[in-house]
């Protein structure tokens, strides 16, 4: 994740890394300061945030029933059967409830 880090902080930036930490970082940029560790760790611990702020998306994504059951759904209603929709969004709502967001925008 370092490297998506220094991407952030330094777009374009050209480096070397032996290792997975700061300390492997050979900065090779001669435009571009090379970050702070304290920058890097900053970074870090915002993409972490970020990651972990949208793990409930990820566990939805893997649980939603499949699209081509909405398909279905949405040809039954337009034929004025109505059940296969609402078993659809029962499915859905589930899944959002299993793996709440956090706050009210569900």
């Amino acid at each position: 994740m370092i490297d998506k880090a220094l991407l952030n902080l330094r777009p374009g930036a050209v480096w070397s890394m032996t290792g997975d930490d700061y300390t492997g970082l050979e900065w090779l940029d001669t435009v571009q300061s090379k970050p702070t560790i304290e920058e890097v760790k900053q970074e870090l611990a915002r993409l972490q945030q970020a990651w972990t702020a949208t793990e409930y998306q990820r566990q939805r994504a893997k649980e939603y029933p499949p699209l081509q059951d909405l398909a279905d759904a949405l040809y039954w209603q337009a034929q004025g059967n109505l059940q296969p929709m609402t078993d659809y969004l029962a499915a859905c709502a589930a899944v959002k409830a299993l793996y709440p967001k956090g706050d009210d925008n569900a």
